[in-house]
């Protein structure tokens, strides 16, 4: 089974931008939002995908992850079957010892929301913290984005 093991943290400045190697633009939507599967539609730049995702575990930390590129045309068309409330961000990309954390930067409803992400080999592995790192938001349902795509950063 493929597993996703990841992180999540608030972010508390804007330093990591100096420390990114990339930064893409992601458009996003949901066609299923259950509490036991969300099904999602991605555009990152020119490239897209569609990605299954279980329900956690009892952490937060760990869940199944399918993930399959598609066309570009096609997950615009699927985008238009989305539940309302589409994810735009950007993403920057930081190196942080051996690990990169994904931070993203929140636009729309969702604007002056900044999470970053740490996706680990098992739930116990260390990683170096960056300065900007705030606290740990791991398990908080509010921060999946599929949960903001439904209830925005703006209306909390």
């Amino acid at each position: 089974m493929l597993q996703e093991i990841e992180r999540k943290f608030l972010v508390t400045s804007e330093a990591f931008k100096t420390e990114a190697y990339r930064k893409t633009y992601i458009k996003q939507g949901y066609l299923s939002v259950t509490p036991e599967a969300t099904v999602r539609v991605r555009i990152r730049d020119v490239q897209a995908t569609l990605t299954i995702k279980g329900k956690s575990n009892e952490t937060g930390t760990s869940r199944y992850e399918w993930e399959k590129a598609i066309d570009v045309a096609e997950a615009r068309e699927l985008l238009q079957l989305c539940t309302s409330g589409l994810i735009e961000k950007y993403r920057y990309e930081v190196n942080s010892g051996e690990y990169v954390f994904e931070v993203d930067e929140f636009l729309g409803a969702n604007a002056g929301l900044v999470i970053a992400e740490v996706e680990l080999k098992n739930e116990a592995d260390f990683f170096e913290k960056p300065a900007w790192l705030g606290s740990e938001v791991t398990g908080d349902l509010r921060y999946y984005n599929a949960m903001l795509s439904q209830h925005p950063f703006s209306q909390w």
